[in-house]
């Protein structure tokens, strides 16, 4: 009646190198920020083989899913199929039913009828018919009358007779196909839970790959991080004193290169959560107290009274060499020794700084319970105490935290966010009720004009010297980070391979540093050569490009590529994250938000 579904199993995937057991990874790179040569090992290795693993397993299971869909649909036919003989069957089972209470009353009348007609078949034979008659004509007319009545009860009896046949056939019938129909569902019950097991369990093992692969990107982002810090990126206002970037445009840079040239400028520096100090700085100059300014860049705040005399614990070396061994102070000498705004800022700007700075001592040691550290990792100790503007603004904010939820908020802060501000969650931290989205701007910005008019950070307020910069550098260009037309077109069809394949990706490293994958790096003839091999235009120079973006949710959302192959959008995502990887020399888009310029 029907057929088998004809499931297929998923081969086994290959044993997993025990080696990349989460554990072990972590062990092998913890406190060398990604920079030992068997963390790196480790991680190249270990993302190689779950991610091999996790292909396979999609691989096989590919054709699957698509024949789990093809036979969802099959089973959806079956079952309203099944539903309808489900329903036949009821409707043949209540005639039959019905039938049969029909014969019981047709019984009675069935056993009169051969009766009469046996007797009548005696009684009215012709000779007696004959006999009785009184002239030839009644003869013939009594004659034709019972050989009528004759005929119909012989039909009665044969009508009957047949009922009671067809009867017995339909249950037998009947008891065929239901007997049909259990197995018909059993069947299809044992065969959907099969491939929904099957399915099920490859996703599940997919999920679990994914979930590993996704712990070493934590890893390899840190990693990441760890490298930025090559490019000397101030993490507070006060460790940029000594200058801002080199952004080659204002004054303009001249790289020595003819040709059109290429700059890639990203708006303010990691990480853009919590107080932006440049930002504070403006808000200060236009008349925001620090209640304002906090009010500002958190959310979900209440001011509150602590214990000055609060204990804090110090343990560890400075960025300047200084040491502290568990060395304890109150609050408000902890306060008062940091170093992470310039002290001639306005005493408002302070204010807001050193209400965040101790928030942040109180949550980071659970109320005083555990050490802190003292440098960049933690906040700024140094055995000196700070000027006395930053002494009077921790004094004018004696005790007083941002807490929410009745715990000390982490107050996190940078010393410059391009004009927007984002959540702890929106740059892969965990999410926190007190951090916000926002443009940090006087007023609504719409473009990259007003952007630079309107932040609060930016050069019409606070200036900020890494308000809009091109990060990176190469001494045989002047020191400056333009590119070259034909190096933007091989970044750009590096982007295009990874895009259309995305198993290339470890040979799309920069070409000028070794690969970090352990494998070979295509040179942008390769690139162009793998492209066309897969039917995709490679270019060789780019004569414009233009960017999109969101300016409400400060991010590049396009960036739309015109050269000798034609235009070409990216997703401003994919652009930054592979231009990153393909970029010359310590070349980088530091942010979401960033714009190309041209000379």
């Amino acid at each position: 009646m029907f057929t088998g579904l004809g499931i297929a199993l998923i081969p086994s995937s290959k044993a997993q190198d025990a080696s990349c057991d989460m554990s072990n990874v972590e062990s092998a790179c913890s406190g060398t920020n990604g920079f030992s040569s068997s963390c790196n090992d480790l991680l190249t290795r270990c993302e190689s083989s779950i991610s091999q693993a996790l292909q396979d397993s999609i691989n096989a299971t590919a054709p699957l899913q698509s024949r789990l869909d093809s036979l969802n649909s099959q089973i959806q036919g079956i079952r309203d199929t099944v539903a309808k003989i489900e329903d036949s069957l009821t409707v043949k089972k209540q005639n039959i039913d019905q039938g049969y209470a029909n014969l019981a009353k047709q019984q009675e009348i069935l056993d009169a009828t051969i009766r009469d007609y046996y007797i009548k078949s005696y009684y009215n034979s012709p000779l007696v018919i004959f006999l009785s008659s009184a002239t030839a004509s009644q003869f013939t007319q009594i004659l034709g009358y019972q050989r009528a009545n004759a005929d119909r009860d012989k039909a009665i009896i044969e009508n009957i007779a047949l009922t009671i046949q067809d009867l017995e056939t339909q249950k037998a019938e009947l008891q065929t196909q239901e007997a049909q129909l259990t197995a018909l569902k059993t069947n299809l019950d044992q065969q959907t839970a099969q491939l929904n097991t099957i399915v099920s369990g490859a996703k599940a093992y997919q999920a679990t790959l994914s979930n590993q692969l996704a712990s070493l990107n934590s890893i390899q982002q840190s990693i990441i991080a760890a490298k930025l810090a090559g490019l000397n990126i101030p993490l507070t206002a006060y460790a940029g004193l000594g200058g801002g970037c080199s952004s080659d445009i204002s004054p303009y840079k001249d790289p020595g290169f003819s040709g059109t040239k290429f700059g890639f400028f990203t708006y303010g520096v990691p990480n853009r959560v919590g107080l932006n100090q440049y930002g504070a700085l403006g808000r200060a100059q236009a008349g925001q107290s620090y209640q304002d300014i906090l009010n500002a860049y958190y959310q979900n705040i209440q001011f509150t009274n602590i214990d000055p005399n609060t204990q804090i614990t110090v343990n560890g070396t400075n960025d300047y060499g200084e040491s502290f061994n568990n060395q304890q102070m109150s609050i408000e000498d902890y306060v008062k020794h940091l170093y992470e705004m310039p002290s001639n800022w306005p005493a408002q700007s302070l204010e807001a700084q050193a209400i965040a700075a101790r928030s942040y001592a109180m949550a980071a040691t659970n109320n005083g319970a555990s050490a802190i550290c003292p440098n960049q990792h933690c906040q700024e100790v140094k055995t000196e105490i700070n000027a006395q503007s930053w002494q009077d603004a921790v004094d004018a904010t004696k005790g007083i935290i941002m807490t929410s939820g009745g715990s000390p908020i982490k107050a996190w802060y940078s010393s410059t966010h391009g004009g927007y501000e984002f959540s702890s969650s929106d740059i892969g931290w965990s999410s926190t009720p007190y951090t916000k989205e926002m443009q940090d701007t006087a007023s609504t910005a719409n473009s990259f004009s007003d952007l630079s008019s309107n932040a609060y950070d930016g050069p019409s307020h606070a200036n900020s010297p890494w308000f809009y910069c091109d990060w990176g550098s190469r001494s045989q260009y002047n020191g400056t980070a333009w590119l070259q037309s034909f190096e933007v077109a091989d970044i750009v069809n590096a982007i295009l391979l990874a895009q259309k394949d995305s198993s290339t990706v470890n040979h799309l490293y920069q070409t000028d540093k070794p690969n970090p994958a352990g494998t070979d790096t295509w040179s942008a003839d390769q690139v162009r050569q793998e492209l066309q091999s897969r039917g995709i235009t490679p270019f060789n120079s780019i004569s414009n490009i233009s960017v999109s973006a969101n300016f409400g949710s400060g991010n590049v959302t396009n960036v739309s590529v015109t050269g000798d192959a034609g235009t070409v959008n990216i997703n401003g995502s994919d652009f930054k994250n592979y231009f990153d990887l393909r970029a010359p020399a310590n070349i980088q888009i530091v942010g979401p938000m960033y714009n190309i310029e041209q000379r």
